[in-house]
């Protein structure tokens, strides 16, 4: 089954996928970012938040974005094999709290199946943040 075509975007290959998701959420047309996401989508987040299931889900994550202050996301580097692709990536922002800038690096993970994100893992240097922020950490 060939992957969905939403808004001129067709994307079956995980890199493309991938690609396309990260584009599209960060011009802020999400729902059809979300149309390049499975409905019975795992996102394993880690910590405490743990395993987050389906696009509400994952609407949620993105929509709890929407009162950051400018948040952008540039891929730096991509490396994809079958199902899947992982991207080193740059995030800039401004923490909506205390005015203050950020920049650091991210990593995530994503599987792809017909088309769509079915799986997805990802990695940020919250220390680097926190330190950019002036957050003590606790020990």
């Amino acid at each position: 089954m060939p992957g969905p075509a939403k808004e001129g975007v067709s994307a079956t290959g995980a890199a493309e996928v991938h690609r396309h998701i990260v584009e599209l959420s960060g011009a802020g047309r999400y729902e059809a970012a979300l149309a390049l996401i499975d409905p019975d989508v795992i996102d394993h987040r880690g910590g405490v938040a743990g395993d987050h299931r389906g696009l509400a889900a994952w609407k949620d994550k993105w929509d709890s974005l929407d009162g950051a202050q400018d948040i952008s996301v540039t891929i730096e580097h991509n490396v994809a094999s079958g199902d899947f692709s992982v991207n080193r990536y740059t995030v800039r922002g401004t923490d909506a709290a205390s005015g203050r800038p950020y920049e650091v690096t991210g990593l995530d993970m994503i599987r792809v199946q017909n088309g769509r994100l079915v799986e997805h893992w990802a990695l940020l240097d919250s220390v680097a943040m926190r330190h950019q922020l002036g957050i003590a950490d606790s020990v």
